[in-house]
């Protein structure tokens, strides 16, 4: 019996830890695409599988996202793959990956002046 409950007991424990950040910074967001028009403060958490972005206008948040690398997930816990995403806010044409590996970097800086698309992140 005491086999079977210690593995059980380890699995409950483990399986509830609180992830850490790698980082999290707070930081001014330009995020000018279709449909998404930010110039903001927020903060940048960077964990080791996703980057959660949430900017806030007036003291209440105005976007409030976690970038994983196949996908995007609103607060609302409403997930959209991330070529979809691309499609729908950003253009098609960019890899299916574009947002995590752009916010993975350490310097956020992209601007596509043809599809009218912004992205900066100023850190304070």
């Amino acid at each position: 019996m005491r086999f079977f409950l210690f593995p059980i007991i380890l699995l409950f424990f483990g399986a509830c830890s609180y992830k850490q950040p790698q980082t999290s910074k707070s930081a001014t967001v330009i995020f000018y695409a279709n449909g998404m028009k930010f110039y903001d403060k927020g903060f940048i958490t960077k964990y080791n599988d996703k980057i959660h972005l949430s900017i806030y206008s007036f003291g209440k948040i105005a976007l409030d996202i976690d970038i994983y690398e196949d996908r995007v997930c609103k607060s609302t816990f409403e997930c959209i793959s991330s070529r979809e995403f691309n499609t729908k806010y950003l253009h098609s044409s960019y890899d299916d990956n574009f947002l995590y590996t752009l916010f993975k970097s350490k310097k956020i800086n992209f601007k596509d002046k043809p599809k009218q698309i912004k992205i900066k992140v100023i850190d304070k």
